[in-house]
């Protein structure tokens, strides 16, 4: 993932209000990010509860959007729609999204399940075990990596429809 600065990330938001962009409060740790090992950035706001934010690559360029967390958890163990790990170490929780431009005005929203702590680019780049003997683990990996792009990229798109 390319470098982001704080300004690109703040004009990159296609579902949010100036009000709400300007409230955004950035990760921790922001200065010290690995954006090599990172598919899309997302984080939760440790000051407003239940939001949440990423900005995912696509072919529009950077696409920031606003979350939402719903107030409920899953029932049984969720997968994540993203990085489809089936070993999770951690929490899959539902985050809504408004649409972006006049649908969004409107009130259509479009959810997803994630990782709680946005974790799948780690996820993801965790060796797979040995399916079977001559079992490719390295292209594997790969394949993980770029299923997990194309995911983020299509919710993006999803919004910005």
């Amino acid at each position: 993932m390319l470098t982001l600065t704080e300004k690109a990330i703040r004009e990159s938001f296609v579902n949010a209000s100036r009000k709400e962009v300007s409230d955004l409060t950035l990760p921790e740790g922001f200065g010290d990010i690995d954006w090599d090992r990172l598919d899309y950035l997302g984080w939760r706001d440790r000051k407003i509860a239940r939001r949440a934010y990423v900005v995912v690559p696509s072919s529009d360029g950077m696409v920031g959007i606003l979350l939402k967390r719903a107030e409920a958890t899953p029932r049984a163990r969720a997968q994540c729609s993203w990085c489809q790990d089936v070993q999770l170490p951690n929490d899959v929780v539902l985050y809504a999204a408004k649409r972006s431009g006049q649908a969004g005005r409107n009130g259509n929203t479009v959810g997803t399940l994630v990782c709680a702590d946005f974790e799948c680019s780690s996820n993801v780049r965790k060796l797979p075990p040995l399916a079977y003997v001559g079992f490719d683990r390295d292209a594997a990996r790969e394949e993980r990596i770029a299923r997990l792009q194309v995911r983020a990229a299509g919710f993006a798109g999803s919004v910005l429809e």
